[in-house]
């Protein structure tokens, strides 16, 4: 069976017409629309992968918890910097590693495995001194000083690195940004996506610790402190999680 096609729709489908994007053929039969739907899904795929991925790993409503507990001394305002802060750190963080979070650790000569094993020490470190924390975790090592300088440099280490996007998150973004369609090369409503997904997490650790002291008001001091102690030790337990992961990559790279 053969189709014939009626001139006046040959006469608008030059190769030229093609190239360029003009309409013609290709937009008679709804092929542009088609493709410029794939880009849409692409793009929402890409958001829901990444953000679907961090929020586990993150998780700002647990998170905060622990942020609290460090900025117990801070007041509303300076808790609010604070939160500000990391949640501007947290985005750069993640993007940077999706982006050449991969080269950084190839220019160094650093493989994931090990980063793995070295941030799994530094998570499991942070749980474990917050799990033996004082009641109120008002203990000197814990909470982070309120003076200016103090609480700059706390909004880095160790509010953001390793209390909230951690060598865990950081790992998974990195091989989160070596597959496709992220490894793709050159911009694209995919990337648009991922940025966009971290822009959501961001937005959520600054809503969480921002309003964190209000959540204690709801839920008392003692049950705020005895859910603190419990992501403590799921902390330190991802903590070595991590380092687990880490040396059993090793082994298997020995092999």
């Amino acid at each position: 069976m053969s189709f014939v096609y009626p001139p006046q729709a040959i006469r608008g489908t030059r190769d030229s017409d093609c190239r360029s994007g003009a309409p013609g053929l290709w937009s008679a039969v709804g092929i542009e629309p088609m493709r410029s739907l794939l880009v849409v899904q692409d793009a929402l795929n890409t958001f829901l992968l990444v953000f679907g991925s961090l929020f586990p790993i993150v998780n700002p409503p647990g998170s905060a918890f622990m942020f609290l507990a460090h900025t117990r001394s801070a007041t509303p305002r300076q808790r609010a910097d604070l939160a500000g802060r990391v949640a501007i750190y947290a985005f750069f963080i993640v993007n940077g590693s999706l982006y050449i979070g991969a080269a950084v650790l190839t220019v160094f000569g650093v493989s994931i495995p090990a980063l793995r094993v070295g941030g799994g020490l530094v998570i499991a470190v942070a749980g474990w001194r917050l799990l033996n924390a004082k009641t109120g975790a008002t203990d000197r090592d814990v909470e982070v000083e309120t003076t200016p300088e103090g609480l700059k440099s706390a909004a880095f280490y160790p509010l953001t690195m390793p209390l909230t996007t951690g060598p865990g998150t950081i790992a998974v973004t990195i091989a989160l940004g070596t597959s496709q369609p992220l490894a793709g090369g050159g911009p694209s409503l995919a990337l648009l996506g991922a940025v966009a997904a971290s822009l959501a997490i961001s937005a959520l650790i600054y809503l969480c610790f921002r309003f964190a002291d209000r959540t204690e008001g709801l839920l008392g001091r003692t049950l705020t402190d005895a859910i603190m102690r419990l992501f403590a030790l799921l902390l330190l337990c991802i903590g070595i999680e991590i380092i687990w992961r880490g040396i059993a990559e090793m082994v298997r790279s020995l092999g």
